[in-house]
C-alpha cells in the first residue's frame, strides 16, 4: 500500500504559501499542477516557479493553469486551495464547475471560515493549518522564510477526524520538508493560528513599538474571551508553541512580514482582516457580545488597503486612545 500520494496534487493559488507547498512538492518528485494569475502566471509559465531558501535558490517546471478549466481533473487529483480568504468564493466557483464532485479539498488558508465554505460545494474537505513563513512579492518567486524545515502543516478532516486520505497528503508534505501531523481536532488549531494572526493588520498599517504590540495583545485577549463565551474550542498558547518549538528557524529577509504586510506592500486594495479580526467581531455579534479591539483593527486595515496608504504609517496610540482603558474585556451588546 502506497504511503505517499501517487495521484496529483493541485495548489490552487501559489502565493506565499501555496508556492511554497508547490515548489517543495515538485521538489519532492510529486506531480503538481499550480493555478495562478496575472503576472504570476506568465511568469511561472516562462522560466518556472523559484524557491528562495536560506541555502539558495531552486527552480521547478510546474504545469500552470489560469483557471480549474485547464486543470486535467482525469486522474483525481487532491486540490490544497491556498488562494486568500477573501478570494475563496471565486475560487470555489471556478472549482466547482470543473473538478469532480467527489474531489478532496485541502484548506491551507489562515482564518476558519473558508472549510465550511468548501464543505457546500464538496463533500471531502479538510484543514490545514498553516505555520509557514513565507513571502511573495516579486512574480515566479516565493520565499521561504524557515529553514530547513519548511513549516509545520498539520491537517485533519472537516468538522472533525481522520482518514486515510489524510494520512497520505500528511505523509505526502513530510516527504516535501514539511512537518505534518494529521489531528482530529484540526479546527481547534486553527483557531489558535486565528489568534495568531489577529496580530497581521497590526503589523501593516501601525508603526511598530510598545503601542502596536498592547493593540496586538488586547486583540488576541478580546479573541480568546469571545470564543469561549460561543463555546469554540481552541488550542492554548502553550500547546502552540510546544508545537511550533524550534522548527520554524532563521529568516531569509528580516524585512518581509505579515501577509497582510505583504498585501498592503504590494498595493492590493483587498487585505483578509475581515475573516481574521472580522471572525471575531462576528462571533461576538452572534453571542451578544462586542469586540471593538477586533472591529476597529478589522476597519482601519480594510480602508488602509483601499485606499492605498503606505505599510506602517499609522500611529497606534492614538488606536489606543480611541479605544479607552476598558477596551480589553468585550461587553455585553446592546439589545
Amino acid at each position: 500500500m502506497a504511503t505517499t500520494l501517487t495521484r496529483p496534487v493541485v495548489v490552487y493559488g501559489v502565493g506565499a504559501i501555496g508556492g511554497v507547498i508547490a515548489a517543495r512538492l515538485r521538489l519532492a518528485g510529486f506531480e503538481v499542477t499550480a493555478v495562478a494569475r496575472g503576472a504570476h502566471l506568465e511568469a511561472i509559465r516562462a522560466g518556472g516557479l523559484t524557491l528562495v531558501t536560506q541555502a539558495g535558490a531552486d527552480t521547478v517546471n510546474l504545469s500552470v493553469a489560469p483557471h480549474a478549466g485547464q486543470v486535467d481533473w482525469s486522474d483525481d487529483p487532491v486540490v490544497i486551495l491556498a488562494v486568500k480568504s477573501h478570494q475563496t468564493a471565486s475560487a470555489l466557483d471556478d472549482l466547482s464547475a470543473h473538478a469532480p464532485t467527489a474531489t478532496r479539498v485541502f484548506v491551507a488558508q489562515n482564518g476558519v471560515a473558508n472549510e465550511a465554505a468548501a464543505l457546500r460545494r464538496f463533500a471531502h474537505v479538510y484543514g490545514i493549518t498553516v505555520m509557514l513563513p513565507a513571502a511573495h512579492l516579486e512574480p515566479g518567486v516565493v520565499v521561504q522564510q524557515s529553514y530547513p524545515v519548511a513549516g509545520i502543516l498539520d491537517l485533519g478532516a472537516y468538522p472533525s477526524g481522520h482518514d486515510q486520505q489524510a494520512d497520505l497528503v500528511a505523509a505526502t508534505l513530510r516527504a516535501a520538508g514539511f512537518h505534518s501531523q494529521v489531528r482530529d481536532d484540526v479546527m481547534a488549531w486553527k483557531h489558535r493560528k486565528l489568534i495568531a494572526n489577529l496580530g497581521n493588520g497590526v503589523a501593516a498599517v501601525y508603526c511598530p513599538g510598545p503601542q502596536a504590540d498592547e493593540l496586538v495583545a488586547r486583540a488576541r485577549t478580546e479573541a480568546e474571551q469571545v470564543l469561549t463565551a460561543a463555546r469554540i474550542p481552541f488550542v492554548t498558547a502553550e500547546q502552540d508553541a510546544q508545537r511550533r518549538g524550534d522548527l520554524l528557524q532563521g529568516r531569509v529577509h528580516d524585512d518581509y512580514f505579515s501577509s497582510t504586510w505583504q498585501s498592503v506592500a504590494r498595493g492590493h486594495s483587498q487585505v483578509e482582516t475581515d475573516w481574521f479580526n472580522g471572525e471575531i467581531v462576528l462571533q461576538a455579534r452572534l453571542h451578544g457580545q462586542q469586540a471593538p479591539v477586533n472591529e476597529l483593527i478589522q476597519r482601519v486595515t480594510a480602508e488602509h488597503a483601499r485606499v492605498g496608504r503606505p505599510v506602517r504609517s499609522l500611529d497606534a496610540a492614538a488606536a489606543l486612545a480611541k479605544l479607552g482603558a476598558d477596551s480589553g474585556t468585550p461587553a455585553a451588546a446592546s439589545v
